[in-house]
């Protein structure tokens, strides 16, 4: 449970035209509930799923969804609900929701939603199919209260896993995709302010590039970057050192 998780719209680039979206349709209805309590077709959405290719941002964008909404943030994961004691798994999932309510406004946040609630087949284990059973059971209860505001939030690489009765409760989905080289520049910007750069390094040479690089290939490539400066830096000390260490042994008188 994480009760504001330390992620704002400043940490996110490229993606200006989806937070202004998430911001209407997601935000504006948990800050501004007092002008919407009166009517049941402006309440939140109890369901929205995030999907795309990985490391896009959408773990990033649901954190900073529930920061800026000021609601608390439970990430769940299967494990959490897993149980070698057979009907242990409903209560644990019964216990999420129960505590969900109580600290509302709350999202749940379930990543890689594929993996735990993809579509249901006959090799399901039964413990896994009730557990999935009493999951949106216990969803869809939440709309007999009206004033209820909790939300469950999921991410995905693949939609198309995720089992129908799911996205039926998730009527709210943003696409994610690979960023565009206009999107790159501004999460090179981001990923490098405040670093020491050399005035050598063009963002726009950089951005056009590395097409088909998501936001995680694009960190990962400037971490590497400044990684090798730090070794090629350690090793001309290395060197100078050993210099330092021939030239001293070859001023020595006594051999």
């Amino acid at each position: 449970l994480l009760p504001h998780p330390q992620v704002t719209w400043k940490d996110i680039a490229g993606l200006d035209e989806l937070v202004s979206e998430l911001q209407d349709t997601v935000i504006l209805p948990f800050q501004q509930r007092r002008l919407f309590q009166h009517s049941r077709l402006c309440q939140p959405p109890k369901g929205v799923l995030l999907y795309g290719p990985p490391g896009c941002g959408k773990t990033l964008l649901a954190k900073a969804t529930a920061q800026a909404s000021g609601c608390k943030f439970i990430n769940l994961q299967a494990s959490t609900l897993t149980d070698k004691w057979y009907g242990e798994s409903q209560k644990l999932t019964a216990a999420v929701f129960s505590l969900a309510t109580k600290i509302q406004p709350c999202i749940i946040f379930i990543d890689e939603i594929d993996a735990f609630l993809r579509n249901r087949s006959e090799t399901d284990h039964e413990a896994t199919a009730m557990m999935k059973a009493e999951f949106m059971s216990l969803w869809d209860g939440l709309e007999t209260g009206p004033n209820c505001q909790v939300m469950v939030l999921g991410a995905t690489n693949r939609p198309q896993d995720v089992d129908p009765a799911i996205l039926r409760r998730m009527p709210t989905t943003f696409q994610i995709n690979l960023p565009t080289q206009r999107q790159r520049q501004d999460i090179l910007k981001l990923i490098l302010d405040g670093e020491h750069i050399s005035n050598a390094v063009r963002l726009e040479e950089l951005a056009e590039k590395t097409t088909g690089y998501s936001g995680s290939d694009l960190r990962e490539l400037c971490r590497d970057a400044a990684l090798y400066r730090v070794r090629d830096y350690i090793r001309k000390q290395q060197m100078k050192q050993i210099a330092l260490m021939l030239r001293d042994g070859d001023s020595d008188p006594e051999r």
